[in-house]
């Protein structure tokens, strides 16, 4: 029986938990060891895990008591909801308040949760800044995380503050688009604003720094990112490395809002937050901190040099 401290991870087989489920199992010499918690143990991303130590359960955040039992005996959890998954406030408050609840019915020494800022702190639902969501919102998938904050709050929890993960321009339709003269463009309704941004598996690495921390990160917001950078910046690092012409196409969050797309209000929304708000934004997230808990955290020039080959260019 080994004697590592468990540290159950949520959503394993996603980008922040995986990362996680890496960052744990790739120190041997480390106090910890990775419970991977996924809805199919059986899944390929699931058993790449195991092949990595990791003890994988099952676990499925629509019953409770599944999340219960994986959080049983563990030292630390890693809590994270994915909106985008279903794109329903009240089925993402559901879901934090069941790891929650989980975390305190299980005695979890240590919780690390993936949240992000409620925007009606700086945005009131009456302000016409920028247009109401589900009546209620803002910009609901960050809203709806920052409004779970409170069902942490009785708990040991460290608050992990996320940013926006450059692996978009792989996976999420955000990479660089043919402009019809030759060249490509990418779109990002920020004007010449810097963003926060992180390689996805530096935020599981991250997190890892967090919980070898341990207690002195109880109760503390921390915020991280690998690099704030302009989308001008960005569309010059793409053109560089990946030999091409990339310009920044600076659309107005109006614009972006009318793409049509499912979520486009909302990350129009979003983008224009991160604009208007730029210096809290931004101060909310050190890249020295996050190099203190992730040593080998990567840039943005180092994460396309790396996934040059994934990015689609049609």
């Amino acid at each position: 029986m080994s004697d590592k401290k468990i540290i159950a991870v949520a959503g394993a087989t996603g980008a922040q938990g995986g990362g996680l489920v890496r960052a744990i199992q790739a120190d041997p010499s480390g106090a910890f060891t990775a419970r991977a918690i996924t809805r199919n143990p059986e899944s390929e991303a699931a058993q790449k895990l195991k092949a990595l130590g990791a003890e994988v359960v099952q676990g499925d955040l629509e019953y409770p008591d599944s999340i219960e039992r994986a959080f049983r005996g563990a030292d630390g959890a890693y809590c994270v909801t994915f909106y985008w998954a279903h794109m329903s406030p009240d089925r993402e408050l559901t879901e934090a308040r069941t790891l929650a609840n989980a975390a305190q019915r299980e005695g979890v020494k240590h919780v690390v949760w993936s949240t992000l800022e409620d925007t009606r702190r700086w945005v009131p639902i009456e302000s016409d800044q920028m247009p109401t969501i589900h009546k209620r919102y803002k910009v609901p998938h960050f809203d709806v995380k920052g409004e779970a904050d409170a069902f942490f709050a009785g708990l040991p929890t460290t608050f992990l503050l996320t940013s926006f993960y450059w692996d978009n321009l792989i996976g999420f339709g955000m990479n660089p688009k043919p402009d019809g003269q030759g060249g490509y463009t990418i779109t990002l309704p920020i004007g010449e604003a810097k963003m926060p941004g992180i390689a996805a598996e530096d935020i599981g690495k991250c997190a890892y720094g967090v919980f070898k921390q341990g207690a002195s990160t109880i109760g503390k917001h921390i915020g991280i990112a690998g690099e704030h950078v302009s989308g001008a910046e960005m569309a010059a690092t793409l053109s560089d490395v990946l030999g091409i012409n990339v310009r920044h196409h600076a659309a107005s969050p109006e614009e972006f809002r009318n793409y049509g797309f499912p979520g486009a209000d909302d990350l129009g929304n979003m983008f224009q937050f991160k604009r208007d708000f730029e210096t809290a934004f931004r101060s909310a997230r050190s890249i020295e901190t996050s190099r203190e808990l992730n040593p080998e955290l990567l840039n943005f020039r180092q994460w396309v040099e790396q996934h040059k080959a994934e990015i689609p260019l049609t």
